[in-house]
């Protein structure tokens, strides 16, 4: 189920003249989808269980990860390319390859039976994400002196939002006793001369777009709708980030999770 966090979804007794069970299934809920039907208005539902439907838009395979689309790059050997396969799972070769260098969009990831990662690139077109970066391969990295001055300002960010555990949240509030979410984040970069606007719905349009697996201490963590999301955190490493939660949890440190997992995630160092 992805719906919202806390939340979730009304089961219903069909897909046609639906009547409410009286049951609900949370967000990150795993079901066994054993049918699907289309309503007269050409929505697509899922049977879940003895007369138990629910729409389908708020599913996702148990098996992908969907992601904001990310451009990526091949990254293999100059002068050869990868080729793409038709699933991540029994893969069969589509006939298509890809030249180091190429630039695709990346748009969900999977693990196969053996633990191999894999990312979707099209419409049944998967190639081993081994193969990708998000780095060009063509154009040469930035000198050095930019590379350090980015990694003092993540470290300084780091060690910002690490400063703030245990405040308090409370909707609206900038800091420094208290925060929202967006409030923590706009608070912290400010300290490192980054002015990133005050609610996540300005603080997502900053940066660039980059890889849930390529993800580096602060890059921002997005939850809900691409554009206009509903909560925001930093990312610290480790698989882990910094929020300032809810009015019972204040400011913690947690860890990325399936059932709460980011839907973008954006570098603004």
């Amino acid at each position: 189920m992805n719906y919202v966090s806390g939340y979730g979804i009304n089961v219903w007794s069909n897909y046609s003249n639906p009547v409410f069970t009286g049951k609900r299934l949370a967000h990150g809920t795993t079901v066994n989808v054993v049918a699907s039907a289309t309503d007269a208005n050409g929505k697509t539902w899922y049977k879940v269980g003895s007369d138990e439907w629910i729409p389908a838009e708020y599913t996702v395979d148990a098996n992908i990860k969907q992601m904001s689309s990310t451009i990526m790059y091949v990254n293999y050997v100059a002068g050869y390319g990868i080729n793409v396969w038709s699933s991540y799972n029994n893969p069969v070769f589509t006939g298509k390859r890809l030249a180091h260098g190429t630039s695709v969009n990346v748009v969900a990831s999977a693990t196969d039976a053996n633990g191999k990662t894999w990312y979707s690139v099209g419409a049944n077109e998967w190639v081993p994400a081994e193969y990708l970066t998000t780095v060009n391969p063509s154009v040469s990295s930035s000198s050095s002196n930019t590379t350090q001055s980015t990694t003092s300002a993540a470290a300084k960010v780091v060690s910002l939002a690490s400063a703030q555990l245990g405040k308090a949240y409370v909707w609206g509030a900038n800091g420094p006793s208290a925060f929202d979410c967006s409030g923590l984040v706009n608070y912290v970069y400010s300290q490192v001369g980054l002015s990133l606007g005050r609610t996540t719905y300005v603080q997502v349009n900053n940066g660039t777009t980059v890889s849930m697996n390529n993800l580096q201490p602060g890059d921002l963590l997005f939850w809900g709708s691409a554009s206009a999301p509903y909560h925001v955190g930093i990312y610290v490493g480790n698989g882990q980030y910094i929020h300032a939660a809810t009015p019972s949890q204040g400011v913690i440190k947690q860890s990325i999770s399936q059932y709460f997992y980011p839907s973008v995630a954006k570098r603004v160092l």
